[in-house]
């Protein structure tokens, strides 16, 4: 009985006991083999120093998250940070604005340290005073005239 493999069908035929050795590449073709097994090789190199970089970055931040961090001071003059949540509570201060006796108060407006402060005179002038609350003193007093 002949072996299956060996029954002559060309789709068969060398398959299994296919010794021969391939012929050599010609020279063109060898060189463009050993380009792109280069090319191969420098890639290869530059993802692994691309994947250790980020390993390294990766064990940096976690390792780093673990150090105590310093608590940061609340600060009034930020929008959504609370003053209250100060060790030492701010303290109160107390002043009094020198006006002249009859003006009205227009309107306020405060910057940081200061106030400014818009005034109705007694005869009928505009006067806008800047205070300087924390020192207690008068920064700027400026008369609103009409110009003619």
């Amino acid at each position: 009985m002949q072996d299956r493999y060996h029954q002559g069908y060309p789709d068969h035929q060398g398959y299994l006991d296919d010794d021969r050795e391939e012929p050599p590449l010609d020279p063109a073709m060898e060189r463009v083999r050993r380009k792109m097994m280069r090319l191969l090789a420098v890639s290869i190199g530059i993802m692994l120093i691309g994947l250790m970089a980020v390993l390294t970055a990766v064990v940096y931040k976690v390792n780093r998250s673990d150090e105590p961090q310093t608590p940061q001071q609340a600060r009034s003059d930020i929008p959504g940070q609370d003053a209250a949540a100060q060790d030492v509570p701010p303290a109160i201060i107390e002043s009094e604005v020198p006006l002249p006796s009859g003006a009205r108060l227009l309107s306020q407006s405060l910057s940081g340290d200061h106030v400014s402060l818009e005034t109705l005179l007694p005869d009928g002038g505009t006067e806008i005073v800047v205070y300087d609350f924390r020192k207690s003193r008068i920064i700027a007093r400026m008369r609103l005239s009409a110009s003619e």
